[in-house]
């Protein structure tokens, strides 16, 4: 877990022991349910923990903001954050009913009492959320269609509340539209691994 550690010293022993168990746990599940590729096993604190936390090189989450990750998958990246935020509160969505029953019980046994997930669809929620983040799920214009309602409109953050997404590739054209509402943060700069050199973090205020 030295590669965690190394770009963020702040982890507490409790937190790297988390993602420690955390990696168990989900690659265990992985050989029953396919819910990562099978060539980023070996690379599993690149390729899927440190990649979910260099959202946290954008945004530093103030105590108390609620998170929703949308299609999130096997959790991602919404647990890796919620391990990272113990003080946050973060609901993970995601439509294929397996993928949540993997992920409530990743939830029971990390015991994070700061995380609820849920086999729905996100225009269905009723509640509100400072900040919705998702790896890959869909483009931009189908991700601010399902959430924006979704988005408190009273911040208390540097950047006003929106959306932070894991995005890959060439984006001119997605974020065509967003241009003025959108930056986009290279992880090559945070992180030096090849893995992340043609990986961003896009961020959309809503």
């Amino acid at each position: 877990m030295s590669i965690l550690k190394n770009y963020f010293p702040q982890l507490s022993d409790k937190q790297l022991e988390l993602f420690e168990k955390h990696k168990e746990l989900l690659l265990d599940w992985n050989t029953k349910i396919n819910l990562i590729s099978r060539k980023d096993t070996e690379n599993f604190e690149v390729s899927h923990q440190l990649h979910s936390l260099s959202i946290c090189k954008v945004l530093e989450f103030l105590p108390n903001t609620s998170i929703l990750d949308v299609g999130t998958g096997g959790g991602f990246p919404g647990i890796p954050l919620a391990i990272f935020y113990p003080n946050c509160q973060f609901t993970l969505v995601d439509g294929i009913g397996k993928k949540i029953m993997v992920v409530n019980d990743l939830i029971e046994k990390l015991e994070l009492k700061n995380v609820k997930a849920l086999s729905v669809r996100a225009e269905s929620l009723k509640e509100k959320f400072d900040f919705v983040t998702n790896r890959a799920v869909a483009p931009v214009d189908d991700i601010l269609r399902w959430t924006q309602k979704l988005i408190h409109q009273k911040h208390k953050h540097k950047l006003p509340n929106g959306i932070l997404c894991l995005k890959g590739g060439d984006l001119k054209e997605e974020l065509k539209a967003h241009k003025k509402y959108s930056v986009v943060y290279p992880i090559k700069d945070f992180f030096k691994e090849e893995f992340f050199e043609t990986k961003a973090v896009v961020y959309i205020q809503s």
